[in-house]
């Protein structure tokens, strides 16, 4: 086998295609448009790969993306899906090989690329990404070779891309076998997918112990049910106050030295670690366990590097104590507005406080 050495000679052969022709009829708008936090699917490609390789962008139309700066190739046969594109993108690359993306996979990284390139050599003219369900053809390096192909498949009429890799050499590369999670070759196809695949705002109430963080919390979670958005809450307890019932089932079990343990039910379920576990650590086991999380908020942690809502009290703490670099709002009925470099809000002003971080957030747009 006469292996091309290391990835980086593979990959100054290699043009990137980004394939954002499709409808989008079950999303609802062009995906290539749609925002993952406040970053559309094609710039997050585009950042990725813009810079490192020759970038070319496959669609129908031609003015769509003029906006990125970056060519366009267009679909010659109309309405026969994602082959026309590797067609179209395959002659007009300067690349020998090219690596094709599908818009709708925000999340590939251009390290999947380089490792993808590992594998080309003389026995092959196809490399396919195949994880444990699926194979990913517009997730796949092809090398000019396959054009001929590619042109025989649309004279006949075939347009199914599985098709080419049975008449040319492929190679599928497992992720299983690689430091890549699945997650960077997901689709996402409808609004339900992206709302699982965003991750979700993270900010913090803090403020000294009894200045109002539970009752804000409550006002705010009840804001962003009303918008739509899904709330998790986290709690720090600074005096380690809670505990399992005397007699219960949990109590039991901890009693004989479980060190962790959950109980469930048909609506609910809960888990208690009998260690220390970090904010951070807390929050992506949320993020996991229930996912399509809008917003997170952690009640406290004043030091964190979080962004946060302080709540300064009359006769509590009377002065800001956060990081402002850190600060989305201060809530407060003691505090000026020249106090402090961020919003500063009423005790019971919200609506107002709920806009800013939603704004902060980039949630509503």
């Amino acid at each position: 086998m006469d292996r091309i050495n290391g990835s980086k000679t593979a990959a100054s052969r290699i043009s990137v295609g980004i394939v954002a022709g499709g409808k989008s009829s079950r999303m609802g708008q062009d995906k290539a448009l749609v925002r993952i936090g406040n970053e559309r699917f094609m710039d997050r490609l585009l950042k990725e790969f813009g810079g490192h390789f020759e970038v070319l962008i496959s669609a129908a139309n031609k003015d769509a993306y003029a906006f990125t700066g970056y060519p366009v190739v267009c679909d010659e046969n109309r309405e026969i899906g994602p082959i026309e594109g590797i067609r179209r993108l395959l002659m007009e690359a300067s690349g020998e090989y090219v690596f094709v993306c599908a818009v709708d996979m925000p999340f590939v990284k251009k390290e999947l690329l380089l490792y993808l390139a590992e594998f080309i050599c003389s026995d092959y003219d196809c490399y396919v990404i195949a994880d444990e369900e699926h194979i990913q053809p517009l997730c796949a390096i092809y090398k000019k070779s396959v054009l001929p192909e590619l042109e025989e498949l649309i004279r006949e009429g075939r347009y199914r891309l599985r098709e080419v890799f049975g008449r040319v050499r492929t190679k599928y590369v497992p992720l299983a076998f690689s430091c890549f999670d699945r997650s960077m070759v997901r689709n996402i196809n409808t609004r339900e997918e992206l709302r699982e695949a965003e991750p979700p705002f993270i900010f913090c109430v803090s403020g000294f112990s009894d200045s109002g963080k539970t009752g804000l919390i409550e006002r705010l979670i009840n804001e962003f049910k009303q918008a739509g958005l899904r709330t998790a809450v986290i709690k720090h307890d600074g005096h380690d106050c809670f505990s399992d019932v005397p007699g219960s089932d949990t109590d039991r079990f901890r009693q004989a030295g479980a060190e962790c343990f959950a109980v469930f039910s048909d609506s609910r379920c809960a888990v208690t670690v009998r260690e220390h576990v970090e904010a951070e650590e807390l929050a992506g086991l949320l993020v996991r366990l229930y996912k399509g999380i809008d917003i997170l908020v952690i009640e406290g942690l004043k030091a964190s590097g979080y962004p946060k809502v302080e709540v300064v009290r009359k006769g509590i703490f009377e002065q800001s104590v956060c990081d402002p670099a850190s600060l989305i709002c201060v809530v407060s009925d003691c505090v000026a507005s020249e106090e402090v470099s961020c919003p500063v809000f009423g005790l019971k002003q919200y609506r107002e406080i709920f806009l800013c971080i939603l704004a902060y957030s980039k949630k509503g747009t």
